[in-house]
């Protein structure tokens, strides 16, 4: 009941002020209400939740885990549960449920707040099969797009085998969380994960840095000698990050070691038996390199038996608002803050074209929560590049407005243009000449003639 000369309207853009999330279920398990606290948790707004069911939201899109609404149901008692978001925030749920004049459940009332353990000390706890283990911490991959729903989908079913992956991908856009995830997901879980980033490497010292060596091997080799990478990862998975820098005089003896299994020690004459994973990545055109002479066809396509491509932000843009959420969590618990975003600079994200994918947007909202003033990122609190012209997207509503053709050209010269065009745009969206021979329907050589003239 509300009081007479109060506004039902300004009552729910209160509601929406609550610090705590609000969410109202019916009877059928659906929600029909929930405030804008529920963006702080998902990064989603409330719309996407509005008329969807337990089942979708949680069991099928996996947003949080558990839920006490099956039980809050069937027992028609209040109940308290701790769970977890896909975004990783902990929170506590308390339910209540609100009865008809038959007594039957008409609404479930929620109010969702992050974990306060004094909470379970005052309510008796709703204890329930795969409850959140305390300090459990997983390699999060966030996203709600169909681009990278189809990446992990494809990484799923890659994890289990043996097979070797290369993830290509622009900088920044996420390969080596990929790549974790897949060896999360595989049957070397609890074995090693060996991150080695090529370019990183000293060129002289990158034989006794896979190999290891043995004691006195060479000039200033450590007493006791030394174990290789490749020792370290034996079991797990070794991930070679910018694999396009990988020595092309050491290309052929790696290739005989992942071949044979088995690799000797530099100074060592004993071999010993590897059972590694190999991922690799890069956001070089492998295939371009193969075809110049700067990487070994046979070590391309012992790396390349899987190939997944990470699409760059610009391409997912239903996952800025998540990932926003997402990194605004990770820096307020780094810097003991409690910053948020406006609503006008997650519009002006969504226009952005992130040329540095999502290491930009982090490097964004790290940079936000440590200058913001009043609790809040604002626009004035953007790096200027945001207001450049170049770094806006085009609606794609917007009709390009192309200039007359100058026939004074010629018509060969003008259809040399136009071909131009045509392979740079498709280039930016199939980048190697493999990709763009099968997008243009054309062979690969034809590709890699094209590229060499317009890219």
């Amino acid at each position: 009941m509300l009081y007479e000369n109060f506004d039902f309207d300004e009552f729910t853009k209160l509601a929406d002020a609550i610090y705590d999330e609000i969410c109202i279920w019916d009877a059928d398990m659906r929600v029909v209400y929930i405030n804008d606290a529920c963006y702080r948790h998902y990064g989603l707004a409330p719309d996407y939740f509005i008329g969807k069911t337990v089942e979708e939201l949680m069991e099928r899109e996996k947003l949080w885990y558990p839920t006490d609404v099956y039980a809050t149901l069937d027992n028609k008692k209040p109940s308290i549960q701790r769970q977890r978001t896909f975004l990783g925030f902990d929170i506590t749920t308390i339910s209540v449920p609100i009865f008809d004049s038959f007594n039957n459940v008409k609404y479930i009332v929620q109010s969702c707040r992050e974990d306060e353990k004094n909470l379970f000390a005052e309510l008796a706890p709703l204890h329930m099969k795969n409850q959140p283990e305390e300090g459990h911490s997983r390699n999060v991959l966030v996203y709600k797009s169909p681009a990278m729903q189809e990446v992990v989908d494809q990484a799923d079913t890659v994890a289990k085998t043996k097979a070797s992956v290369l993830i290509l991908g622009e900088t920044g856009t996420g390969k080596t969380l990929l790549a974790r995830h897949i060896h999360e997901f595989s049957d070397r879980a609890d074995k090693p994960f060996i991150n080695v980033n090529m370019a990183s490497l000293n060129p002289n010292l990158i034989e006794s840095e896979f190999f290891g060596y043995e004691k006195g091997a060479f000039t200033g080799a450590r007493a006791g000698g030394k174990k290789g990478l490749l020792e370290a990862a034996n079991g797990g998975t070794l991930f070679l990050d910018e694999i396009g820098d990988f020595p092309t005089d050491l290309q052929a003896k790696f290739l005989s070691v992942l071949q044979d299994e088995e690799f000797v020690p530099v100074g060592g004459s004993e071999p010993i038996k590897l059972d590694i994973r190999i991922i690799s990545a890069t956001n070089c055109d492998i295939g371009n390199m193969v075809e110049a002479g700067k990487f070994r066809m046979d070590m391309y396509h012992r790396l390349n038996t899987i190939e997944i491509t990470m699409p760059p932000l610009r391409k997912r843009p239903e996952d800025i608002p998540i990932m926003t959420s997402y990194y605004l969590k990770a820096f307020n618990e780094k810097y003991e803050r409690h910053v948020e975003v406006c609503k006008e600079v997650l519009q002006l994200f969504r226009s952005y074209k992130w040329p540095g994918n999502i290491r930009e947007l982090s490097n964004v909202i790290e940079r936000g929560v440590i200058t913001s003033k009043d609790g809040l990122i604002r626009t004035k609190d953007l790096p200027e590049c945001f207001f450049s012209v170049d770094n806006l997207k085009r609606p794609a509503d917007t009709p390009s407005e192309e200039a007359a053709p100058d026939l004074e050209l010629g018509f060969d010269r003008l259809m040399e243009d136009y071909e131009g065009k045509i392979i740079r745009a498709a280039y930016e969206e199939n980048p190697s000449s493999r990709r763009l021979a099968e997008a243009l329907g054309i062979s690969q050589t034809k590709a890699s003639k094209l590229i060499r003239k317009y890219i």
